[in-house]
C-alpha cells in the first residue's frame, strides 16, 4: 500500500502473529528524515504491505481520523500540477561514451526544471545501434551522466530504464524556429538512422504512474495451455515467473482505500500498459508470453518491438534496470542490466494513457475469397504439432462475388463523387459504366467461382498483376484473413484505406504463409498464429511502398478524426500528447519508401506538430494489437496481442488527468526572451549609467577651470554675482577667435575657449547650441508655418487649461495640491529610477487622479526629450479612456493636462513644445533678462500656452511683479541653487521666499497659485518632523501646492495614489 505523506507519516507495525497496525506521527522534524530517507521509508512500507498482504487489515484498523487525513492527502495528490514530460536526445557520434553523453544531456536540457516533488527521472528508454561495441557500458554511463549533470539540470538519478540495440535508431531534437503562417510550430524534428552508428535517449517524468521493470528468460515463461486458465493461483504464479510479482497491487489497494474513504469520488481502476523488448532468440516463447500477459492482465495493453542488429554477425542486446530501494545511482547498477537473451520490459499503471496502432504495409490484390476447406480432421495418429498445423491451414478457397464487387465499387480513399450535381444523363452513363466494369470483373474471375487450392488461385491471379507485384508474390505469399469472425462489421467501409481514414481499423490481418502443400496446393500459416475457419473471407496481398505511404497517412488521419470526434461530440477531451514511439520493422524505412529516410517519423511530426518527443527503433517485429486502442474491439480474438512482421507500430503517450503540458520549445523561447530582456535591461542600465555620468560630469564641469578637477573648481571658485545677489550669466560667444583663410574659405579658429562660470551658464550655452542645431534642420519660418497650421486645424489637439484642474483640486477645504513631475534624472544625483518608463508612469498617475502633471523635456541635464511631452499626453488620454471603461459608475477620470518643464530661451522652443502637445510651459526666471521674460510670456500667450514661472530669489519675484496681469498662471518657488543646480536639502530656501515681502507684494497684484518644487516629499521638517511635517510647514507659509518629482520617484509606481493622498493635506 502506498500513501502520499505531506506533513505526517504513516507507520506500520507488523506483529509476530501477522497482524498489522497503523498509527500516524505528525511532528517528525528530525534531520534524519531527509529526502532520500523519506523515499526509502515509503518504498519499504510498499514492499512490506505487498508481501504481508495487509491491505485489508490496514483499512480495517486505520481509525476515522486517519481516514480523514488520507482523504485530504488524496485531494492534495489530485491537485498535483507536475507535468508529464518526455524528452529525447539523439547523437551519431562514433564513440559510444561520447554519444551517450551527448544524447543524455540533450534530453535533460529539454525536460522541465527539477523540483522537490520531481527530482529523479522516472523512466529512460535507450536505443543504440548494434554497430557500437561494449554495450554493457550503456546503462551505467547514462546514469552517471544524469548524476554528474544534477548541478545543471537538478535530476539526481534514473529510477527505471529499458532499451536495446537495433539495426536502425529513431530520435528527435527540439525544433528550431517557428512554423509557417497559420501552422503550429513543430516541437521537435525527428531523425532516422539506418545501419549507421546512432543512439537515442528518451527520458520521461511520469507523476502518479507506478512503474516496474522486468527481465524474463525464455526458460522461465510458463507454457500457456488450458490448465493455466483453470488454476486458481495461476495469475500470481505467472506474475512471479516473469518478474511482475506485486505489480498493480499498490495501485489497487490505493484505489480500494479511496473507495473506503470517499465512495462518491472513487476513480476507475487504471489500465496497465506493458512495453516489451524481446531478444530475437525469445520468439519461440513469445506466443506463450503474450497470451499469459493478456490472461494475467485482461485489460492491459501491450506494445514494443523485437531487438535487432545491423547484420547477422552481431548479437542483439536488451537493457533493463531498476533502482534498488529508490537509490538511483550509477554505483548501484547491477552487472546483469544488459542481457543477450530473454525479454525485458516495463509495466506502467496510473495517470497515463497509451494509444497504439499498426500499419501493415500490404496492398490487397485480386478479389475477395471465402475459405471452403480448412485443415484436416484429426485421427488417432495425429500429433499435437500436426493438429496445430492443420488448424492453421487453408485447403481451398472460392471467389466471394458479392464482396469482390462491393470492394471494386467502393470509392477510392480521397475520391469524392458529388452525384447531386450530376445531370440525369451523367448518372445514367455512370451506371452503365459501372455495369460494364462489373461484368468485366466477373468475367476475369469466372474460373475462381470454382473452389480450388489457394496456390492454384494465386498462380492464376498473378497473371493480372504488374511485374513488381508478380516478383514479390514469387518470393513470399501474403494472405489476409478478415477480422471479426468473417463479418466485415455493420456500417463499416469495405475499402481498406477508407476504413483506416475513418478510424474503423483494418479489415484483414495479413500474415506470411509459412509452408505450402505441393501436392494439394494448400497453404499453412505459422503454427499457433491463427485458427482458420470455413466461411472466413480472405484475399492476397503484396508489399508496396506507395500503398504503404497511403496507409500510414490514412492511419494518422483516422487517429486525428477519432481524437477530434471525441472532443466535438461531448466525449473525452484528451490531454495533449507528450511523446510518440515509432517502431518499424527492418524491411521498412528507406527500403520500402523509395530510398526516403524519415518518412514515418516525419508523418508523425506532420500530424502531431505539437508533440515534444519522437523516438523508436527498427525492430525484427512489432508486438501488440493490430488496431490497438483506436478502432475498438472487433469481436472475438481479432484484436489480440500478436507479433507483426513487416509492419510499423505507433505509440502515443499522454496524461489521463490533463496535467500541465510542458513545451521545451516554448521554454527555450521564454528563456531566450528572458535572456534578451535581461541583456536589454543591462544594456539600458549601462546606457543609463553612461548618461548619468555624462550629465553629472557636465553639470560639475560647468564653470570649472581646465587645470583643476571639477570638485576642486566648484569648491574654490564662486560664480560672479551682481550687486543684488543674482548670478551673472553670459550668452554663448560664437564670433570669438582669429580669422584664417584657406583658399577661398575663411575659418574662425578659437584661440581660447570660454568656460561657463556656473552650472546655469553652462546649461544655457548647451541649450543655445541645441536650438541652433534644431534651426538647421527646421528653420524658424517653417516651424512658425507649422504652428499656425496646427492652430487653424479644427481636428488638431489644442492646449488645454493646465491651471484650472490644479485650482479645482484644492477644493473647498483648501487641500495642498500635488502635481507629479516625470523626469528621468537630476544633474547632481543622477537617475531617479532604475528604469524610466514614461508611459507606464503617466498611466499610474492618471489612474491615481492627478489633477495635472509636469514632464521634464530637457535633454541637456535631465535626460528628457520633447517627444516625452507627446508620449505623456497620449498615455494620459489612453489611460483616462481605459479607466472610464472600467469604471462601474461610468465617471472614470479626466486626462491630466501636461506642463513642459525645460530651459526656454527662444520662441523657437515654444513653437516646438506647442506642436509636441504641451498645455503649459515653465520659464526659469533666473536665466532670463526682463525683456526676454516679457517677450516669451507674450509669445506663449499668443499660441495659447499657459506660463508657469520658476523663481529662486526675491529679485526674480520682483521681476515677475513687473509683468502685466495674466502673464503667468502660477509661480513655482524652487529649492534649487542655480549656481550648482543642487537642492537646498533643508528646504529653508522655499520657506524663506514664501514669507518674504517680495512675494507679499506679488500677491497684491496677482491672484495666482504659489507652488513649491525641489525635494518636496523628501525634505523633513527642521523641528525633527517627517516629510509630511515639512509639507504642512509649506502650507502654513502660504503655499498652494507642490510639484513633486524626486519625491515621487522614491515610491513604487503602484503606490503613487497613496502618496498623493498622504501629501495632499
Amino acid at each position: 500500500m502506498r500513501v502520499i505523506i505531506e506533513s505526517s507519516c504513516l507507520v506500520l507495525l507488523l506483529h509476530s502473529f501477522g497482524v498489522a497496525s497503523a498509527f500516524q506521527c505528525h511532528s517528525l522534524t528530525s534531520p534524519l528524515l531527509s529526502r532520500p530517507l523519506h523515499r526509502h521509508a515509503r518504498s519499504t512500507v510498499d514492499a512490506v504491505a505487498r508481501k504481508q498482504n495487509v491491505g485489508s487489515l490496514l483499512r480495517n484498523n486505520i481509525p476515522r481520523q486517519t481516514k480523514q487525513r488520507t482523504r485530504t492527502t488524496l485531494q492534495m495528490a489530485d491537485s498535483d500540477n507536475r507535468p508529464q514530460a518526455f524528452a529525447t536526445g539523439y547523437s551519431t557520434n562514433p564513440s559510444l561514451l561520447a554519444a551517450i553523453e551527448e544524447a543524455t544531456n540533450s534530453a535533460l536540457s529539454s525536460l522541465p526544471p527539477a523540483t522537490d516533488l520531481q527530482y529523479e527521472i522516472d523512466l529512460a528508454i535507450v536505443v543504440a545501434s548494434s554497430l557500437y561495441e561494449e554495450p554493457s557500458k550503456i546503462v551505467p554511463t547514462l546514469i552517471k551522466v544524469v548524476e554528474s549533470s544534477s548541478g545543471l539540470y537538478g535530476y539526481g538519478g534514473v529510477k527505471h530504464l529499458v532499451g536495446g540495440t537495433a539495426g536502425g535508431v529513431i530520435g528527435s531534437r527540439t525544433a528550431a524556429g517557428k512554423g509557417e503562417e497559420g501552422e503550429q510550430a513543430r516541437e521537435c524534428q525527428p531523425i532516422e538512422a539506418e545501419a549507421t552508428p546512432a543512439i537515442s535517449v528518451t527520458l520521461a517524468l511520469l507523476p502518479d504512474v507506478e512503474l516496474q521493470t522486468f527481465h524474463v528468460d525464455k526458460e522461465d515463461v510458463p507454457e500457456f495451455d488450458g490448465d493455466l486458465t483453470r488454476n486458481v493461483n495461476a495469475v500470481d504464479g505467472w506474475k512471479n515467473a516473469v518478474g511482475l510479482a506485486g505489480f498493480g497491487s499498490t495501485s489497487n489497494e490505493a484505489s480500494e482505500m479511496k473507495e473506503e474513504v470517499d465512495e462518491e469520488t472513487a476513480a476507475e481502476k487504471d489500465e496497465p500498459y506493458f512495453m516489451v523488448i524481446p531478444s530475437p532468440a525469445f520468439q519461440n516463447s513469445l506466443d506463450d508470453f503474450l497470451q499469459g500477459l493478456q490472461f494475467a492482465f485482461p485489460t492491459g495493453q501491450t506494445f514494443g518491438g523485437i531487438a535487432s542488429t545491423v547484420s547477422s554477425l552481431s548479437r542483439a542486446r536488451i537493457f533493463a534496470y531498476s533502482a534498488k530501494n529508490g537509490a538511483a545511482s550509477s554505483s548501484s547498477v547491477p552487472s546483469n542490466s544488459v542481457h543477450g537473451d530473454g525479454c525485458v520490459g516495463v509495466a506502467l499503471q496510473g495517470d497515463l494513457r497509451v494509444d497504439t496502432m499498426i500499419a501493415q504495409g500490404a496492398k490487397p490484390v485480386g478479389g475477395v475469397y471465402r475459405v471452403v476447406a480448412a485443415g484436416k480432421p484429426p485421427t488417432d495418429s495425429t500429433t499435437m504439432k500436426e493438429d496445430e498445423a492443420s488448424r492453421s491451414t487453408i485447403g481451398a478457397i472460392v471467389l466471394d462475388e458479392a464482396a469482390t464487387v462491393e470492394d471494386s465499387e467502393a470509392k477510392e480513399y480521397g475520391d469524392e463523387d458529388d452525384e447531386e450535381e450530376r445531370s440525369e444523363e451523367e448518372v445514367r452513363s455512370a451506371e452503365e459504366e459501372k455495369e460494364a466494369k462489373r461484368a468485366k470483373l466477373l468475367s476475369n474471375y469466372a474460373k475462381a467461382r470454382i473452389p480450388k487450392p489457394p496456390l492454384a488461385e494465386a498462380n492464376f491471379m498473378m497473371k493480372q498483376l504488374s511485374d513488381d507485384d508478380q516478383a514479390f508474390m514469387r518470393r513470399a505469399l501474403l494472405i489476409g484473413l478478415e477480422r471479426g469472425g468473417g463479418s466485415m462489421g455493420i456500417g463499416r467501409t469495405p475499402n481498406e484505406l477508407a476504413r483506416l481514414a475513418k478510424g474503423e481499423g483494418h479489415r484483414f490481418t495479413v500474415r506470411q504463409i509459412a509452408s505450402a502443400g505441393m501436392k494439394d496446393g494448400s497453404v499453412t500459416f505459422p503454427l499457433g498464429s491463427v485458427n482458420v475457419n470455413v466461411g472466413a473471407r480472405c484475399r492476397f496481398f503484396v508489399r508496396d511502398g506507395e500503398f504503404a505511404k497511403k496507409e500510414v497517412e490514412a492511419l494518422w488521419t483516422g487517429y486525428k478524426k477519432k481524437e477530434l470526434e471525441g472532443t466535438l461530440l461531448g466525449g473525452e477531451d484528451m490531454s495533449p500528447p507528450t511523446a510518440c514511439l515509432v517502431l518499424p520493422t527492418l524491411d521498412r524505412g528507406a527500403k520500402l519508401f523509395g530510398g526516403k529516410t524519415g518518412y514515418e517519423s516525419g508523418m508523425v511530426s506532420d500530424y502531431m506538430s505539437g508533440i515534444p518527443s519522437i523516438s523508436g527503433f527498427f525492430a525484427n517485429g512489432v508486438l501488440g494489437k493490430l488496431d490497438g486502442t483506436i478502432a475498438g474491439s472487433t469481436g472475438g480474438s481479432a484484436n489480440d496481442n500478436m507479433l507483426h512482421g513487416s509492419s510499423s507500430q505507433y505509440v502515443v503517450f499522454r496524461s489521463k488527468t490533463k496535467r500541465p503540458f510542458y513545451s521545451p520549445q516554448k521554454a527555450k523561447e521564454e528563456a531566450a526572451n528572458a535572456a534578451a530582456l535581461k541583456a536589454e535591461e543591462e544594456n539600458a542600465e549601462h546606457q543609463l549609467a553612461a548618461e548619468d555620468e555624462k550629465r553629472t560630469l557636465m553639470s560639475k564641469n560647468f564653470g570649472s577651470d581646465s587645470n583643476d578637477d571639477a570638485e576642486t573648481s566648484a569648491a574654490s571658485a564662486a560664480a560672479p554675482r551682481s550687486d543684488n545677489g543674482e548670478l551673472i550669466v553670459r550668452r554663448r560667444e560664437i564670433h570669438s577667435g582669429r580669422a584664417m583663410s584657406v583658399s577661398s574659405v575663411e575659418w574662425s579658429v578659437a584661440e581660447k575657449t570660454a568656460k561657463p562660470t556656473s552650472v546655469l551658464e553652462g546649461y544655457m550655452w548647451e541649450k543655445e547650441t541645441q536650438v541652433d542645431r534644431l534651426r538647421e534642420r527646421v528653420p524658424l519660418a517653417n516651424l512658425l508655418s507649422q504652428t499656425k497650421a496646427a492652430m487653424m486645424n479644427p481636428m488638431g489637439g489644442k492646449p488645454r487649461d493646465w491651471i484650472g484642474p490644479v485650482k479645482r483640486a484644492a477644493g473647498d477645504d483648501g487641500n495642498f495640491v500635488i502635481v507629479p513631475e516625470c523626469k528621468r534624472m537630476e544633474p547632481v544625483s543622477g537617475s531617479l529610477r532604475n528604469r524610466y518608463d514614461l508611459s507606464k508612469l503617466v498611466k499610474y498617475l492618471t489612474a491615481a487622479g492627478a489633477p495635472a502633471i509636469s514632464v521634464n523635456s530637457d535633454g541637456v541635464l535631465f535626460g528628457g526629450t520633447m517627444e516625452d511631452v507627446t508620449k505623456a499626453r497620449e498615455a494620459s488620454n489612453a489611460a483616462a479612456v481605459a479607466e472610464s471603461l472600467d469604471s462601474s459608475d461610468g465617471d472614470g477620470v479626466v486626462a491630466p493636462p501636461v506642463l513642459a518643464s525645460d530651459l526656454l530661451l527662444y520662441p523657437y522652443q515654444l513653437y516646438k513644445l506647442y506642436l509636441a502637445g504641451a498645455d503649459a510651459v515653465t520659464l526659469v526666471v533666473g536665466a532670463l533678462e526682463s525683456k526676454d521674460l516679457v517677450y516669451l510670456t507674450k509669445i506663449a500667450n499668443t499660441i495659447q500656452l499657459q506660463v508657469v514661472a520658476s523663481v529662486t530669489s526675491e529679485v526674480q519675484i520682483n521681476m515677475l511683479s513687473k509683468l502685466g496681469p495674466g502673464s503667468v498662471v502660477a509661480m513655482v518657488i524652487s529649492n534649487r541653487d542655480l549656481e550648482t543646480f543642487d537642492f537646498d536639502n533643508s528646504g529653508e530656501q522655499a520657506l524663506a521666499l514664501l514669507r518674504s515681502d517680495a512675494l507679499k507684494s506679488f500677491r497684491e497684484k496677482n491672484d495666482v497659485p504659489i507652488l513649491v518644487e525641489g525635494r518636496v516629499g523628501i525634505v523633513e521638517a527642521a523641528d525633527g518632523g517627517d516629510s509630511v511635517a515639512y509639507i504642512q510647514a509649506l502650507k502654513d507659509a502660504g503655499a498652494f501646492g507642490a510639484i513633486v518629482g524626486g519625491g515621487m520617484a522614491t515610491v513604487n509606481e503602484e503606490d503613487v495614489a497613496g502618496s498623493i493622498v498622504s501629501w495632499s493635506l
